[in-house]
């Protein structure tokens, strides 16, 4: 009987979903683990590439030669069984391929390339010493290799013995420091002080600061040095024996500058302590059940988050805690920190590689019991996970648009089946396809239909703004709405004004000729960007000078059209001469840490006037907030997409929930060209419900989700024939797999037909049940593998979000 792995390669030409077969050899027999990555042999020739091993079992010798196992590119497995498992449901689940969804799963730093070390932390003997490390500290992965003694090293990783880490090329604080603790007794101090010359000073001191210590207390050199011992000193001690010299690890903590004053559990209202309740009992019972927790805006969802992790906590298991995106994660980390202490790991983009490779670290060693984070998140290495919270379950932001196209939510119901804990969806404005599934009670529903100490919601007022230009009101600002800031301002109060879309202009148009700039790349205009004095395309990122004539007629009357955050920013302070501005856009939140950089601001009241995008829509919380405006609320509803009334209603009423959450009453202004919109009219009123049902009929009506399942395939190549030909040879592939309940719409262009230099078509299958449709995408995924190594890209989207 001999052992071998079953393992998931990585071939970019030739994806799959079938496992290769390889020989395992005797050096890697009492080490290799399912979850571990390693370099395997493949195809003719010597090209090796990189695999995952998903299964090891034995098998008898036969005369079928295997390929073997070349190297290990981990001491323990980066994949748990949990995750192998939930990366096959993901594979078949969003037609990609296992290999990609197990990539997904690990922090960047370890996806890409990079090097390990093998570090001495602590003696090991003299023989492995000499002959493996050469006298050195420490000595690289390969050479561990070469040498054949990995099962040797790894065993002595396990002994604490040596250390096998990734070398992180990062800015942040080094990873490891060294530390001196003492080597001998009090009394033998004693006696070696008694034959140092008196002019030896720092070698006194050193004893005294040795003397001072007890076995179980360490000093860094930077704290020695601060005490007056140098580095000079402590290596003379080490030749002597008087200490001992070792490697310690430290995170780089992102928020180490950070003090969390420590917060208690508020009390709860009766809906709060309902819905915990309900929630309790399936932690106590381990029972797997999704909640969807509907609270309006300021109801208290985050406490029942808190009050529920803490009995999980109590239980000796972890939790998930997932936000749509950055721009949340501050004030949302505050709350965990204070609560949760040192026990909460954090994950998002606004990290730096080393920062969330060491999130991901603390997280793995169980040393993290609470993972808050945005979507990728989801797959944090917890072992033990007792629950399971995604808030604003309807932002789009859950879904990953590359491949695999995961929605985080679907990750996180099938992990919270797998450990048999609970789920909580929570949202003022569930998504339809969420609400549905409570009303067929899939989900249990729990609401929360009051604001915390009885707080009233605010009273909204939607302007006209097609009366404001009859009126003789040219400005972007409705009279009502300017009145309202400078109210605000005078009562030393706070308003937050949101504008959907960036830049400084919409576009660039000549007058007379009518020419639109456009990207010389994509069928989209490019959009005017003042603090850099330049034109942008928000698709590929081309960018170019502001034309100072038309380049098509070479008049001069080129003007700007539209609406952007910097214009909006300008045409305020021309206006307002006290207000304090402060934007939040994609522009002004590049910089790691921006987005805490601003709110501070913000809540320290160094600005009275908060003006952005959508990402200052949700989650916070700012009591000196009394007015909120939305300066063009109509943005998305001339969108083609059937979720545009949907996404304008969310938008307005999150938005509207930032004010009057404190004891002050709150006012929203809504501006709009489009005010009898029952997505508008229904945000003024803060009526889901009405809304949730008028929407619920049109989707029924037009046979879309959440009545039908929708899969969308997209092609894309640099000829237009090409694509054209491809998609409709893809559709005619499919069409006899469908019954003749399904509907496909297409194929069409995209609505933008041309990006990046590439043509796109698209083609939406709409369908309830159709049992062969699955397995005959897989086949399509499988058969167009050489087609896309040649140029011709297919895209293939389960339930998707973005229709533009």
């Amino acid at each position: 009987m001999t052992l071998i792995a079953d393992i998931i390669v990585d071939v970019p030409t030739l994806q799959t979903n079938r496992p290769y077969t390889y020989s395992i050899p005797d050096i890697f027999t009492d080490i290799i683990q399912p979850g571990m990555r390693v370099v395997v042999p493949f195809g003719r020739g010597s090209r090796k590439v990189q695999g995952f091993v998903i299964d090891i079992k034995e098998h008898e010798t036969t005369e079928m030669e295997l390929k073997a196992v070349e190297s290990l590119m981990d001491s323990y497995p980066v994949l748990t069984k949990e995750l192998l498992k939930l990366g096959e449901f993901l594979a078949y689940q969003t037609f990609s391929f296992q290999v990609k969804c197990y990539q997904t799963m690990l922090p960047a730093v370890m996806r890409a390339k990079y090097s390990k070390k093998v570090r001495l932390i602590d003696e090991i003997p003299e023989n492995l010493y000499w002959e493996v490390f050469k006298g050195k500290d420490e000595i690289s992965w390969e050479e561990a290799e070469n040498k054949n003694v990995l099962s040797q090293l790894i065993k002595l990783e396990k002994q604490d013995k040596v250390e096998i880490d990734y070398d992180v090329k990062d800015k942040a604080a080094a990873k490891k420091i060294k530390k001196v603790k003492p080597a001998l007794s009090f009394e033998a101090y004693e006696e070696i002080r008694e034959g140092i010359r008196t002019n030896a000073k720092r070698q006194k001191l050193f004893i005294d600061v040795l003397q001072s210590m007890d076995d179980k207390t360490s000093l860094s050199y930077a704290e020695l040095r601060e005490l007056g011992v140098t580095s000079s000193t402590i290596r003379s001690g080490l030749e002597k024996g008087w200490c001992e010299v070792f490697y310690e690890e430290i995170y780089r903590d992102p928020f180490a500058s950070r003090i969390f004053e420590p917060t208690t559990p508020l009390t709860l209202n009766k809906d709060q302590a309902h819905a915990f309740s309900e929630i309790y009992q399936t932690i106590k019972d381990d029972q797997h059940n999704v909640f969807l927790l509907k609270g309006v805006t300021g109801s208290g969802k985050t406490e029942v988050y808190l009050q529920t992790i803490r009995e999980v906590i109590d239980k000796g298991e972890g939790a998930l805690m997932l936000v749509p995106e950055i721009a949340l994660t501050p004030q949302m980390v505050q709350r965990f920190k204070s609560r949760f202490g040192d026990e909460v790991a954090v994950l998002h983009s606004g990290l730096s590689k080393g920062e969330k490779y060491d999130e991901w670290r603390k997280i793995e060693k169980g040393e993290a019991k609470v993972v808050v984070g945005a979507r990728s998140s989801v797959f944090a290495p917890l072992k033990n996970i007792g629950i399971i919270i995604i808030d604003e379950e309807h932002e789009t932001s859950y879904k990953q648009e590359e491949f695999p196209k995961y929605h985080a939510r679907d990750v996180a119901i099938w992990r919270g089946n797998y450990h048999n804990c609970p789920v909580i969806l929570g949202s003022a404005t569930p998504s339809l396809e969420s609400r549905a599934r409570a009303t067929k009670n899939v989900y249990t529903l729990l609401e929360l239909n009051n604001r915390v100490n009885d707080y009233p919601m605010p009273d909204v007022d939607v302007i006209d703004m097609r009366e404001e230009a009859k009126s003789g009101n040219p400005s972007i600002f409705s009279k009502a709405l300017l009145d309202g800031l400078k109210k605000r301002i005078d009562q030393g109060e706070q308003s937050v004004l949101l504008l959907n879309r960036r830049g400084f202009s919409s576009f660039v148009m000549c007058r007379d000729c009518g020419y639109v700039l456009e990207c010389p790349n994509c069928d989209i205009s490019q959009t005017l960007h003042m603090d850099t004095k330049t034109m942008k395309c928000h698709y590929c990122g081309h960018e170019e000078g502001i034309p100072k004539k038309c380049p098509k007629c070479e008049s001069r009357s080129i003007r700007y059209y539209g609406t952007g955050t910097q214009k909006v920013e300008k045409e305020l302070k021309e206006l307002l001469d006290d207000a304090e501005i402060i934007r939040m856009d994609v522009d002004t939140t590049r910089k790691k840490g921006s987005h805490e950089r601003l709110f501070k601001q913000f809540e320290n009241k160094q600005a009275n006037i908060l003006l952005g995008t959508q990402m200052i829509a949700k989650g916070l919380d700012f009591p000196d907030v009394t007015l909120v405006g939305v300066i063009n609320a109509d943005t998305a509803l001339g969108l083609p997409d059937f979720r545009s009334a949907e996404k304008t209603f969310q938008l307005l009423t999150q938005v509207s929930g930032r004010s009057g959450r404190g004891e002050k009453e709150g006012q929203v202004i809504i501006q709009s060209y489009n005010p009898e919109h029952y997505a508008i009219q229904y945000a003024k009123q803060h009526d889901y419900d009405s809304f949730y049902k008028k929407e619920m009929n049109l989707r029924h009506l037009s046979d879309y989700s959440p009545y039908y399942y929708l899969l969308k395939i997209t092609v894309s190549h640099e000829n237009e024939m090409t694509a054209a030909k491809k998609i409709r040879q893809y559709t005619d592939y499919i069409r006899p797999s469908l019954s003749d309940k399904a509907i496909v719409l297409g194929p069409t262009p995209k609505s933008i037909a041309r990006t990046h230099n590439r043509y796109h078509f698209q083609v939406l299958i709409k369908y309830k049940r159709e049992k062969n449709l699955t397995e005959k995408i897989h086949q399509l995924l499988s058969e167009t593998q050489k087609e896309q190594a040649k140029g011709m890209y297919i895209s293939i989207d389960y339930q998707p979000l973005d229709f533009i």
